[in-house]
């Protein structure tokens, strides 16, 4: 596996590094994290949960189990791999605090960013203030969202994905627009 400085990748085209990389047969797991999978999993009386085995066999061989948990949008949690979080902790750090628009989605985004990591039983530890957060009781949906996962008490995921549901195609539409490339066009 190749280690590289994350700030060389800003120096050069993306696509020539990747391009290098294939080359010479080098893996560019650890900086393309694509995580697929919803999963139903239960919160013990502690606040702890097991990681679902589907998520972890998507996660690079060898890599440390660390994460780093924050409140997400929607009063859902977000889970980010250490890798993904440090990429986006990186830019949070370069927006201009003399904005007080930023100065808010700073301490809205970052006040209770709290690292775990998986544990010998192979469980995360939920934060109190957290689950209070996010009203996670006793049943979690953990909903992989390519580079992060969403955690999300059972009946509000459920909920809001019926909601959301009616206006799907309208909302693809709205966010691909003509952007998007349809992969079954020519088939």
């Amino acid at each position: 596996m190749v280690w590289i400085n994350m700030s060389l990748i800003h120096c050069v085209n993306l696509w020539e590094f990747v391009l290098f990389c294939v080359t010479k047969g080098k893996s560019l797991i650890f900086l393309m994290t694509n995580f697929l999978g919803e999963y139903e999993v239960a919160i013990d009386a502690k606040g702890r949960f097991l990681v679902p085995s589907g998520f972890r066999k998507q996660l690079p061989e060898g890599s440390v189990e660390r994460f780093v948990i924050n409140r997400g949008f929607e009063n859902c949690l977000t889970l980010y791999p250490i890798n993904s979080w440090n990429v986006l902790a990186e830019k949070i750090n370069k927006l201009n605090d003399f904005n007080s628009k930023v100065r808010d989605f700073k301490r809205l985004f970052l006040n209770g960013a709290t690292m775990v990591d998986v544990d010998s039983a192979g469980r995360l530890l939920l934060p109190k203030p957290l689950q209070e957060y996010a009203s996670i009781k006793k049943e979690m949906i953990f909903s992989a969202q390519g580079n992060k996962v969403e955690l999300w008490d059972k009946d509000t995921y459920y909920n809001y994905i019926r909601q959301q549901s009616a206006s799907f195609s309208d909302l693809a539409a709205e966010v691909a627009g003509s952007d998007f490339i349809n992969p079954f066009e020519g088939l």
